[in-house]
């Protein structure tokens, strides 16, 4: 199998972390799910993911003192594999994991991910529990100088046989249960803190294996970050999604940020490999952490946040609490001509950047259909000036036409029209614009893939059709 082709977009979704936080129930994800399939799925969101300790009995009953319970109780098979808790999830019990839970989701027309912490449960190793299929014990593969600063339920899992046998298990398990996305906690970034290492590479390796074995294709998601860019080649290797940034919430201060890290990651977003700037926290969040909210983000910061993750190629993983999302954000998450930009197809580089503003744009290299995102980063209202010209010289020749063609402007529809090479932009304080050309504009070539280009002379303009030439579909 190709790893690359699980996911030919970047992944677009849900995930229970940011409004749940330990402690969400197979009743809540279906909710969620249901919500999804009726209002989302049509614009391309699709992935269902159930956040950490599902495996955990009592989760939460002793906040504020842990989030993560010392030596709790975790619901585990006779192999040290560990089984969702039928407590929070009651259709899993009598050895039925998740695929109860799962087949429900694919039945939406959904697709069901799960959270995991690297390495083998503590518990299995104590107990010598065997490994399912081998003559190897849970003691063998364990690694007990390999631990978690953060999380006290597994050990690292040493190289060598024992423990690819023990996550070849866990992955066939998984693929039982008909899991599609897994995202593997404590081992993109390991550590704690301002110093963060990449020191777990073979467990990467050894999970990308397993999942091929397994012969179900699953997305692999590695957390938490932020990962290490000189470490790029092994992270597009072996998984599909890695994060650029430890977790993300909901500050300017924070968002922020986030424009230096897809600054420093422009370069290594390609089909099936993803920088990922984490959940989006919007909407209603933060139930299980003590602190249930509305995302305090403003509405132009929440702008700023959606157009950056799209104009980079990020995955779209949604925090909220679906079932309640208020018209305007959920407006937010079903326009589609900013979702086109997380079609897999677009290439995007950041045009400039200061204190005050930021200019990115992006070019689908099949047919010249592009955009232009700028950010007001000041909190004062300003005029932003940008210049077509050095928004292409950003690429290859050819690939992103400087035209003086007005642009619609994709979350007000207002038009705006470039004069003498320029455009006059005014983001809101905190705010965004994303300009579109309206304009297809069909190449003859060969298309060898994200990044990678093989450019002809453009030949016909069609204006707000598809290519009758080609057999094309629209993304969403």
């Amino acid at each position: 199998m190709n790893k690359n082709n699980f996911a030919k977009r970047p992944p677009m979704g849900w995930n229970s972390y940011d409004f749940y936080d330990t402690n969400v129930t197979e009743a809540e994800v279906l909710a969620n799910a249901a919500y999804m399939a009726e209002h989302l799925k049509p614009f391309g969101w699709e992935y269902v993911v159930v956040d950490i300790q599902w495996y955990a009995w009592n989760t939460t009953s002793r906040r504020p003192e842990f989030q993560y319970i010392p030596f709790g109780h975790n619901e585990m098979d006779e192999y040290g594999r560990l089984l969702p808790c039928p407590e929070k999830f009651p259709s899993s019990a009598n050895g039925a994991g998740f695929r109860p839970l799962a087949d429900k989701i694919h039945a939406l027309g959904l697709k069901f991910g799960i959270h995991m912490m690297r390495g083998i449960p503590r518990r299995a190793a104590e107990l010598h529990l065997p490994i399912y299929g081998t003559g190897y014990r849970a003691d063998q593969a364990a690694d007990p100088s390999s631990i978690c600063p953060w999380n006290p339920d597994m050990y690292g899992l040493r190289p060598g046989e024992a423990g690819q046998k023990y996550y070849d298990s866990l992955l066939a398990l998984y693929a039982g249960w008909g899991v599609d996305f897994l995202k593997c906690d404590d081992i993109c970034a390991t550590g704690f803190g301002p110093v963060r290492r990449y020191d777990r590479k073979h467990e990467v390796e050894m999970l990308h294996r397993a999942i091929e074995r397994s012969g179900r294709p699953m997305v692999l998601s590695l957390s938490p970050g932020p990962a290490l860019v000189e470490e790029s080649w092994h992270y597009k290797k072996y998984a599909n999604m890695w994060r650029i940034t430890d977790d993300f919430w909901d500050s300017w201060e924070s968002l922020l940020h986030m424009f230096e890290r897809c600054e420093k990651w422009q370069d290594h977003v390609f089909q099936g490999c993803y920088p990922d700037c984490d959940m989006l926290p919007l909407g209603r969040i933060g139930k299980h952490f003590g602190e249930e909210r509305v995302t305090r983000l403003t509405r132009p910061e929440q702008v700023t946040m959606l157009t950056l993750w799209c104009v980079f190629g990020s995955p779209l993983m949604l925090g909220a609490e679906l079932t309640a999302l208020d018209d305007w954000t959920l407006s937010l998450l079903q326009n589609r001509e900013l979702l086109r930009l997380v079609n897999g197809q677009f290439v995007s580089r950041q045009v400039l950047r200061n204190s005050e503003e930021c200019v990115w744009a992006a070019a689908d290299p099949r047919t010249g259909e592009r955009y232009i995102a700028v950010f007001n980063l000041s909190g004062t209202a300003r005029e932003i000036t940008v210049s077509l010209s050095e928004c292409a010289s950003m690429f290859p020749e050819g690939v992103f036409p400087v035209e003086e063609a007005p642009l619609r402007e994709v979350w007000s529809g207002a038009a705006l029209s470039p004069e003498n090479d320029t455009l006059q932009a005014r983001p809101a304080p905190h705010g965004a614009l994303l300009l579109h050309s309206r304009e297809i504009l069909f190449q003859q070539k060969f298309w060898k893939g994200r990044n990678t280009w093989c450019i002809a002379d453009f030949s016909k303009r069609i204006v707000g059709t598809k290519d009758p030439s080609k057999n094309q579909k629209d993304s969403f």
